[in-house]
């Protein structure tokens, strides 16, 4: 019998792309309007999405991990500001007009995030027929003010943060402190997810049955990830755990 539903956030439940899609809109005019054409905005937001989402090489990796571990995620991402305007020639900028740009990326974002439409009330639904744990890889310094913005507490039974935890998804140990939470089994779980190499393969890994949020993704055969179940939108989702729970939500 099914017990639990285990949801990613990002681009599952909220839609985190559209949320960036405006405040990278909102930055290109930021850096247009201190810059002129001597930046282009469009490479600049490009690699800062490449470098807060810790697309890291390994120069990189040397250079902007420790910042992040000793200094924090924000001074991280002004360091990073600072090093991508430097990558076109714009030398001396201060800290603080940095710290500006990023400080406007993150207003933009949240003021901009919030749920797909229905995942509440599907939400509110499924509440009554399972345990929800919502399991979302990243920082504190990103996650929690998107939690705090849709107030997704209110909404589920959990919440786990992965980068508050020792590993991240698709580790099998978060997938296990979410088994415990819902007090249930593998084989009583469904996970739901739009990554393939941290929710597929995690919940894969665990004994889970895993549903992909496909969005316009193209399914690597390659990566020998091969979802349970698929469905292109979160729009579909209510549909589908109606179908796999056997009865009405």
């Amino acid at each position: 019998m099914l017990k639990a539903l285990f949801l990613d956030m990002d681009d599952t439940l909220c839609d985190t792309m559209a949320a960036n899609e405006h405040a990278i809109n909102a930055m290109r005019e930021s850096i247009s309007a201190h810059f002129g054409r001597d930046v282009d905005s469009q490479q600049f937001t490009r690699a800062y999405i490449t470098g807060i989402m810790r697309q890291w090489n390994e120069d990189e990796l040397a250079r902007y991990l420790p910042i992040a571990q000793e200094q924090g995620e924000h001074a991280f991402r002004i360091q990073l500001i600072l090093d991508l305007l430097r990558a076109q020639g714009i030398q001396g900028v201060e800290p603080q007009l940095a710290g500006q740009l990023q400080d406007g990326f993150d207003n933009e974002r949240m003021a901009a995030f919030n749920f797909y439409p229905g995942i509440t009330e599907f939400l509110a639904a499924a509440r009554e027929h399972f345990t929800l744990v919502v399991i979302t890889n990243g920082p504190e310094f990103s996650q929690i003010p998107k939690i705090e913005a849709v107030n997704l507490s209110k909404h589920v039974d959990h919440i786990i943060i992965g980068g508050q935890e020792p590993e991240q998804k698709p580790a099998r140990s978060i997938f296990e402190k979410a088994l415990k939470l819902a007090d249930c089994e593998a084989h009583e779980a469904i996970h739901l997810g739009d990554n393939l190499a941290a929710d597929i393969a995690g919940a894969n890994n665990s004994g889970i049955t895993s549903v992909w949020i496909q969005h316009q993704q193209p399914l690597d055969a390659e990566l020998g990830i091969n979802p349970h179940h698929t469905v292109m939108h979160p729009e579909e989702i209510p549909a589908l755990i109606q179908h796999l729970h056997g009865d009405s939500l």
